[in-house]
C-alpha cells in the first residue's frame, strides 16, 4: 500500500470519530496556543520595559540605597543615601549635568469628598529635565519652594482629572495625609513606567515631604528612595559612574561592601532583559507541559483504537497487508492528530498575541521562531507517542485478531 492510500485511510478513520479526534487534539491545541502566546507576550513585555528606560535618554544613571546583594536579600535597606549626597554629586562630580533626588511613598490624597491613595513624590526642580517630564499647565516646584518647605503640589494628569474633571485646578487646595497643599501645576500625561502609573502621582518639594508628611527616618539626614542623574553626554557615563561611586564611598566612609548601588541605563536594561527573558522561558516551559500531556492523550486514544479495531487489523492482514502497512497507517493517524492540533493551536496563539497587543500597552508580537518550534514539536510529539500503539497494531496476529472478533 502506498503512502497516499495510507494517508487517505487514516484521514477517513479519524473523520469517522470526529468527537474523539477533537478531544484528542485538545491537549496539543492548548499547548501550542499557550507556548506561542506566552513567548509573544513575554517578548512584548521586554520590548515595552526597554523602550520605557530608553525614553529617559542614554545619559541617565540611578543611585539607590543598599548594595546589589542587600537589595536581593532584604527589603529593609540602609537609610544612608541622603539629600546631602545628591547635593554633593551635583556640586563635586564634573561629568554630571543634573541631579534629581526623590523620596516617595503611597499616601492618601483628598479633595473635598473625593479621595485617592496615590504615589506622593518629594523632589526638586531638576526632576522635570532629568526624568523628561513636562508641564501641561501651571508650574513645577521651584528652588524657593524647596528652601521654604512650601505646601505646594503639582498633580499627575490622572489625579487632576479624578478630582477636578475638566476644571482648571490651579489655585485649588487638596489635602495629603490631612495637610493642606495648594495646586500649582498639572503634569503632562506620561503613562506607565514598569507597571507604575506615573500619572497617578503628585509632586511636592522634597523638604516638605520629609518635614510635613513622612518625617526624617535616618540619623544621617533626609533619606532618599533613589537619585536620578544625567551625565553631560553618553561618552561621560563611565566617568560619571566612577566618580559618583568614589564620592559616595568617601562620604559614607566605606571600607567593605557599598551601601548603595549605581546603575546606568544599560545596566538596568540588562537586568530587565534577564528577568523578563527568564519569565518568558519559565512560562513557555510550563505551557509546553500541555504539549506532552497532549501527546500522552494521543497515545492513549490510539491504544484504545487498536483494541477496538482488532478485527479490522486482522482482516487487512489476512488479505495481504504487511506489518509495515499497518504501522504506517497508525503512525500517520497520530501525526495527523498532532499536526492538526498544532495548526489550530498556532492560529489561536497568534490571535491571542494580536489581541493582547491591541488591548494593552504590551508590544506583543508573533515570534516566527516560536511558531516553527511549537508546530515542529507538536508533529514530533505525534510521531513519538504514536510509535507504541502503531507497533502494537502491527504485531497483531491476524488469526488471533479475527478469532477475538
Amino acid at each position: 500500500m502506498d503512502l497516499f492510500e495510507s494517508t487517505r485511510m487514516a484521514a477517513k478513520t479519524l473523520t469517522a470519530n470526529k468527537l474523539r479526534s477533537t478531544l484528542t487534539m485538545l491537549g496539543i491545541i492548548i499547548g501550542n496556543a499557550s507556548v506561542i502566546a506566552m513567548i509573544g507576550i513575554g517578548q512584548g513585555a521586554q520590548r515595552l520595559a526597554s523602550e520605557q528606560f530608553e525614553s529617559l535618554g542614554p545619559n541617565v544613571l540611578f543611585v539607590s540605597p543598599g548594595s546589589p546583594q542587600t537589595q536581593r536579600r532584604s527589603f529593609d535597606l540602609p537609610r544612608t543615601l541622603v539629600l546631602d549626597d545628591a547635593k554633593a554629586i551635583a556640586e563635586q562630580v564634573p561629568s554630571v549635568r543634573e541631579v534629581a533626588p526623590q523620596r516617595q511613598s503611597q499616601l492618601p490624597v483628598i479633595y473635598r469628598n473625593l479621595n485617592s491613595n496615590s504615589l506622593v513624590v518629594g523632589t526638586t526642580p531638576s526632576f522635570l529635565s532629568v526624568r523628561s517630564f513636562d508641564m501641561e499647565r501651571g508650574r513645577f516646584i521651584s528652588d524657593q519652594d524647596v528652601a521654604s518647605n512650601s505646601q505646594v503640589v503639582a498633580l499627575g494628569s490622572d489625579v487632576a482629572t479624578r478630582f477636578f474633571g475638566n476644571r482648571d485646578p490651579i489655585g485649588e487646595e487638596i489635602r495629603i495625609r490631612g495637610i493642606t497643599f495648594r495646586v500649582i501645576g498639572v503634569m503632562q500625561s506620561k503613562g506607565a513606567f514598569l507597571g507604575n502609573n506615573q500619572d497617578d502621582a503628585v509632586y511636592v518639594p522634597i523638604t516638605t515631604m520629609a518635614n510635613r508628611l513622612t518625617g526624617q527616618t535616618s540619623p544621617y539626614g533626609l533619606d532618599l528612595t533613589f537619585i536620578s542623574i544625567t551625565a553631560k553626554d553618553e561618552a561621560s557615563i563611565p566617568a560619571a559612574e566612577f566618580q559618583v561611586t568614589n564620592l559616595l564611598r568617601l562620604r559614607h566612609k566605606i571600607t567593605t561592601e557599598d551601601d548603595f548601588t549605581v546603575q546606568t541605563q544599560k545596566d538596568v536594561l540588562q537586568i530587565v532583559g534577564t528577568v523578563t527573558g527568564g519569565l518568558t522561558i519559565m512560562l513557555a516551559a510550563i505551557a509546553a507541559i500541555s504539549l506532552v500531556v497532549g501527546g500522552i492523550g494521543i497515545m492513549n486514544i490510539m491504544l484504545v483504537s487498536v483494541t477496538e479495531r482488532t478485527q479490522e487489523i486482522g482482516l487487512r492482514k489476512a488479505i495481504g497487508a504487511s506489518q509495515q502497512d499497518i504501522l504506517i497507517q497508525f503512525m500517520i493517524e497520530a501525526v495527523i492528530l498532532a499536526a492538526a492540533g498544532g495548526l489550530l493551536g498556532t492560529a489561536i496563539g497568534v490571535g491571542g498575541v494580536v489581541l493582547v497587543g491591541a488591548l494593552t500597552p504590551l508590544q506583543a508580537g508573533v515570534s516566527p521562531a516560536a511558531i516553527a518550534v511549537a508546530t515542529g514539536v507538536s508533529g514530533g510529539i505525534g510521531l513519538f507517542f504514536g510509535v507504541v500503539p502503531a507497533r502494537q497494531a502491527a504485531k497483531l496476529d491476524p488469526i488471533v485478531a479475527l478469532r477475538s472478533a
